[in-house]
């Protein structure tokens, strides 16, 4: 069921779900959390779908805010809420609210969103594109106990990644992230198989691609040895090769969905690891509100090693700074517009713990 209203208040949106609740006979509410979903028109409709196929795992209401901008001096100043209420098959296994601001009230999402909350549920806010650089900081964003963004969508992600490390708040999170807990989770159970000594390792994947920078600096983070950050024609994540005492441990992907794990003494392995959908990303975020811990760490780990490398004008300076915050034996995990500004400061690492690279 659909309920178009135009010129609309947020009470007589919320008269609306309650109408047609009953309408379709479901008046009870089970619905576990509240989703807000701030786009623009051009990419709405992929975000909401994305948003109703996770609804089958974690049913919501989802509220989506689309800012419009309007053409004429006067056109901005008169204030105007249209919706579109969905429930029923239209919104899968919850209910959708499409709110479409006009003029003034562009400025004031909040006060539009915060009487449609569910209550006594959390909330999270999600940016598929467009993310403010202070998650928590913004209108809506101080809303959410848990806020999703997606460095990959923003024109520049690895700068993007330096600004959410500025601007971190418990309770952010980023899909480029989530994109690599299959690795991150391949790696960790290979590593617990047998007790190999990591000494360095290796990142492959496309320029500026975030998730293959924090993959880098989960890495380098954990392990606390120098990890590099190589290129290669994709898609997306390619490989990751951990050098031990015993031989190398390569997983590697070449095709977007069949890995190849090899580890010294046992034979090759194929793993599936495809590519994930926006719906799967976003369901894996909705199972856990709680702050991701690691994936702080991360984030803050690299992103001086990141600035150092994009806009240091002597590679020592990278490496006197990774000595002396506390990182841990020179770990350094380079981006892959400093590769050859963070090499110099991998070999000094090399030094104080003798590495093959």
């Amino acid at each position: 069921m659909k309920i178009d209203l135009t010129e609309t208040t947020s009470s007589k949106i919320n008269a609306a779900l309650v109408q047609a609740r009953r309408d379709i006979g479901t008046p009870a509410i089970g619905m576990v959390l509240t989703l807000v979903i701030v786009t623009d028109e051009e990419n709405a409709y992929d975000a909401l779908k994305s948003a109703n196929d996770a609804s089958h795992e974690h049913p919501s209401r989802i509220i989506v805010v689309i800012k419009r901008v309007s053409r004429s001096a006067r056109s901005r100043r008169d204030a105007r809420l249209d919706a579109e209420v969905r429930v029923g098959a239209d919104a899968g296994t919850g209910e959708t609210v499409v709110l479409r601001l006009h003029g003034e009230l562009v400025n004031h999402a909040d006060s539009v969103v915060l009487p449609l909350l569910l209550p006594d549920a959390p909330v999270v806010v999600w940016w598929p594109e467009g993310a403010p650089s202070d998650l928590a900081g913004s209108a809506l964003g101080a809303l959410g106990q848990r806020r999703i963004s997606d460095t990959y969508a923003c024109e520049d992600p690895i700068g993007a990644l330096a600004e959410r490390a500025q601007t971190y708040a418990p309770g952010d999170t980023d899909l480029s992230w989530t994109r690599i807990t299959p690795w991150r989770s391949m790696l960790a159970a290979a590593l617990d198989q047998q007790a190999f000594e990591v000494v360095s390792a290796t990142v492959e994947g496309e320029a500026e691609n975030p998730s293959c920078e924090l993959l880098a600096m989960w890495l380098a983070d954990r392990l606390k040895v120098p990890v590099e950050r190589t290129l290669s024609s994709g898609p997306g994540l390619t490989a990751v090769r951990l050098e031990t005492k015993e031989g190398e441990i390569l997983l590697g992907r070449a095709d977007g969905s069949l890995a190849t794990l090899c580890m010294p003494g046992q034979p090759d392995r194929s793993v599936a690891l495809k590519r994930r959908e926006t719906a799967e990303l976003l369901a894996e975020e909705l199972r856990r509100l709680d702050p991701d811990n690691t994936y702080e760490s991360a984030l803050k780990f690299g992103v001086a090693k990141l600035r150092a490398a994009k806009g240091s004008p002597a590679p020592a300076a990278a490496a006197q700074a990774a000595e002396g915050d506390g990182a841990g034996d020179g770990a350094e995990a380079a981006s892959p517009a400093g590769k050859a500004a963070a090499k110099p400061a991998s070999k000094a690492a090399a030094k104080k713990a003798p590495a093959k690279q």
